[in-house]
């Protein structure tokens, strides 16, 4: 019979690697990646592509290792500002889970494994937008989240690439059905994003970071941005509508939730108290995206 320290000893280095492997997961930021895939998903298909299984498995694979390589950089460059944040500093880089080398070649390994394979097996366009992604949140947005609160709209640009590299994984090319979506992630992302840095304000003032909730304490500027990219997207989700790009099915859903936003953008311009209102509105943009976008697959993949 094995005996009990033996047994312990074989546990010891499996859960090592258990932790390790959790850590290195948790770099990627699945949660956010696993937007990025999807969002990635629904711009292929609402393309309406001729149906090609090998190049569908092909974008959500580049597409998740491409978003988990930019999020593992991003917590690399990061790691000292994570550090000082109660929300972040539970990562695995400051928390020493693992080493500042390891993250950097995971990041980079996952970056260009996945945009290769968006070039090999998809396409070049779609491989490029690929690059722009991560070459845009990595180098651009990450470094001004300490210099600007214009951070917010800068990092709204990679956050609103993804849905073209599905509609150029379908089309090999861009069109305005693909703007459209770009617009739609954009517009959302700003009152998702004012939310949240109202919610966590004081964890951004003691990392010294220049978000709006930051630099103006009040909220009226965050809540002011908040209600007019509400606005903003409901125009934008709906514009397709009159262009006849879209049918009805599509257009009353992104009419409802977009009007549900922009109540939801209200109250939080309106609140004095606006913690509530912030945790509301950030409900409302979760709530969101998933039937607009299941709306605009199911118009044009299977109404189209």
């Amino acid at each position: 019979m094995q005996s009990t320290s033996s047994v312990s000893s074989i546990d010891l280095p499996i859960a090592h690697v258990r932790r390790k492997l959790g850590a290195y997961w948790e770099l990627t930021k699945p949660r956010l990646s696993l937007l990025s895939v999807i969002t990635a998903l629904a711009g292929y298909l609402a393309a309406n592509p001729v149906r090609d299984a090998g190049k569908l498995i092909a974008l959500v694979i580049g597409t998740s290792l491409a978003a988990g390589g930019a999020a593992a950089l991003n917590q690399w460059l990061e790691r000292d500002l994570d550090a000082r944040m109660a929300r972040t500093r539970t990562r695995p880089l400051p928390m020493g889970q693992i080493s500042l080398v390891g993250a950097l070649l995971w990041g980079l390994v996952l970056s260009y494994t996945g945009t290769w394979l968006l070039f090999k097996y998809v396409n070049g366009l779609s491989a490029l937008l690929g690059v722009a992604t991560i070459v845009s949140y990595i180098l651009v947005y990450t470094p001004l989240k300490t210099r600007t609160p214009w951070c917010t709209h800068m990092g709204a640009i990679p956050g609103a690439l993804p849905p073209l590299i599905g509609w150029a994984a379908a089309t090999g090319t861009v069109s305005g059905l693909g703007w459209v979506l770009f617009g739609v992630l954009f517009a959302w992302q700003i009152p998702h994003f004012m939310a949240i840095a109202w919610t966590y304000r004081r964890d951004y003032a003691q990392a010294a970071m220049p978000m709006i909730t930051v630099v103006e304490p009040s909220g009226r500027r965050a809540a002011r941005e908040a209600f007019f990219f509400s606005v903003l997207l409901l125009g934008v989700s709906v514009w397709p509508v009159f262009l006849g790009q879209v049918g009805w099915f599509y257009g009353s859903v992104a009419l409802v939730c977009g009007v549900y936003m922009i109540m939801r953008a209200w109250s939080f311009l309106k609140a004095t108290s606006k913690d509530r209102a912030a945790r509301k509105l950030f409900f409302a943009s979760i709530f969101y995206l998933p039937p607009v976008l299941a709306a605009l697959v199911i118009d044009q993949w299977l109404l189209g």
